[in-house]
């Protein structure tokens, strides 16, 4: 922290990294109402929308957005709403609300009558709901995280489920206090954030260091520059706060579990949060890939963007 601190204050170049990011290729559309910030590289190949998770934002998924588009697909990266450069809603919305966004931006507004879709963490569950109400419109979805099932009472775990629901309660006992304050009392938590960069540095690090495949060494997978950009995005547009949103909405108004019938990918990274087992996953969806990834954690789509972009190609090629 001293050594980022000392960074920012003396020596980072932001102008350098806001040119940077201008080259992207940028787009907003109003939907609703809502200002939808997007990534959009064009291509000839299958179209496929990135939903990044938190404590992301549209530069977590660009490495990979742009390896997929050197390989022909068209991709379209749009920014949560509340994140980055899109506008955060006026109100609370149920957890269905941003599938339907994304749902529109990729059908109505860029005319794709059918696309492919990939997300980790909170982008994982936008996928996966936009796949269970929109099962004709979705050539299939690439996942890093999935939704748990609806069980039966009679339901027989197997073993490795059993082990995977004591590991998950393990982690969300011992790391997950973030997830309920920003859930249960997100306003509080977000003055203090807003007002000293140096406090949200520290909320973000910690889960940037203990979420990567990084062994407790940050620097193993992330430049000092990059995560004070990754930082400065949220600073400079004041967007902690409604970056909490999705976890305060979600529970104030849970959803029931729906089943996913359209062909489905999950990508299994050793070092992110918890890792689902094959049969877990094949209680919800139609799952027709599941790979143990080599390396990476929970910020695959920055730590690793090549080992990734071949699995979803992989994937891709098989259901076309």
């Amino acid at each position: 922290m001293r050594r980022l601190v000392e960074r920012w204050a003396d020596g980072y170049d932001w102008r350098a990294r806001e040119r940077e990011i201008n080259e992207l290729p940028h787009f907003t559309v109003d939907i609703d109402g809502v200002a939808v910030h997007y990534l959009h590289y064009r291509g000839i190949g299958a179209p496929l929308v990135l939903t990044h998770g938190w404590p992301g934002s549209f530069l977590e998924m660009r490495l990979l957005a742009a390896k997929l588009a050197d390989r022909g697909f068209e991709v379209v990266v749009p920014s949560l709403p509340g994140f980055g450069f899109s506008a955060q809603r006026p109100g609370q919305t149920d957890p269905w609300s941003t599938p339907q966004l994304w749902h529109t931006l990729m059908s109505d507004v860029l005319g794709h009558r059918r696309y492919g879709a990939h997300g980790g963490d909170l982008g994982a569950g936008i996928t996966t709901r936009l796949a269970a109400r929109h099962p004709e419109a979705l050539i299939g979805i690439h996942l890093l995280a999935a939704g748990a099932p609806v069980l039966q009472d009679d339901a027989q775990l197997t073993a490795g489920e059993q082990a995977f629901l004591e590991d998950a309660a393990r982690w969300e006992a011992d790391r997950g206090a973030y997830e309920h304050q920003q859930r249960t009392r997100p306003v509080t938590l977000s003055y203090g954030l807003s007002d000293s960069p140096v406090g949200l540095l520290a909320w973000l690090v910690e889960k940037l260091r203990e979420w990567s495949d990084s062994g407790g060494d940050l620097a193993r997978r992330f430049e000092d520059d990059e995560i004070l950009t990754w930082v400065s995005l949220y600073w400079l547009t004041n967007t902690i706060g409604p970056s909490f949103r999705p976890y305060s909405d979600d529970y104030a108004r849970p959803s029931k579990p729906e089943p996913v019938i359209v062909p489905t990918a999950l990508a299994v990274f050793p070092a992110d949060l918890v890792q689902e087992p094959r049969e877990w996953v094949a209680r919800r969806y139609a799952l027709q890939r599941y790979t143990s990834m080599p390396r990476g954690g929970h910020f695959a789509a920055f730590e690793e963007p090549e080992v990734l972009a071949d699995d979803i190609m992989a994937f891709f090629a098989t259901i076309e």
